[in-house]
């Protein structure tokens, strides 16, 4: 009877580690985000002093120069350069892809961040405030007037 005893504690540890360690997975993110709600939302309520163009996914190769299969769902906004406003969020073919994803974006402020330079100096500052995240298989860039309800927004969504 002991021998069972044993036999049985021994299954049960083993299973409450296989749990733990499978609900871990995914780094405590949402398994999925909504792509075009989030950017709906983010357009809607963090957007102040313009007014956003979306943005055709077969440019964002274009504008960003995500490599071919990289990204599997996306939706963008874009002002029509009198602001740096802009909004993009993707979903990736997997976690790899969206770090490499959130590097594209960094080089993207950057490259604006030059350009605004020289003819609207007072964008700047808000490049430099840029949000940037991956979360999973997803990425954001949100540049915007209210970087405080983008923060909310995007906890909201787990990143």
């Amino acid at each position: 009877m002991k021998k069972f005893g044993k036999t049985i504690l021994t299954f049960a540890a083993a299973m409450i580690a296989a749990f733990s360690l499978t609900a871990c997975q995914g780094g405590g993110s949402k398994s999925t985000v909504d792509v075009a709600g989030l950017a709906d939302d983010l357009n809607a309520k963090t957007i102040k002093s313009d007014v956003l163009t979306e943005t055709n996914p077969d440019m964002l190769p274009t504008i960003y120069f995500f490599e071919d299969g990289q990204v599997n769902e996306s939706k963008t906004y874009m002002s029509s350069g009198a602001t740096a406003d802009e909004i993009c969020v993707v979903k990736c073919v997997d976690e790899n892809a969206a770090k490499a994803v959130t590097e594209l974006f960094q080089t993207r402020v950057n490259n604006q961040s030059k350009l605004y330079e020289s003819y609207n100096a007072d964008e700047v500052g808000k490049l430099a405030d840029a949000i940037i995240k991956s979360s999973g298989s997803y990425a954001v860039l949100v540049v915007c007037d209210d970087y405080d309800e983008a923060g909310d927004l995007l906890k909201e969504a787990g990143f």
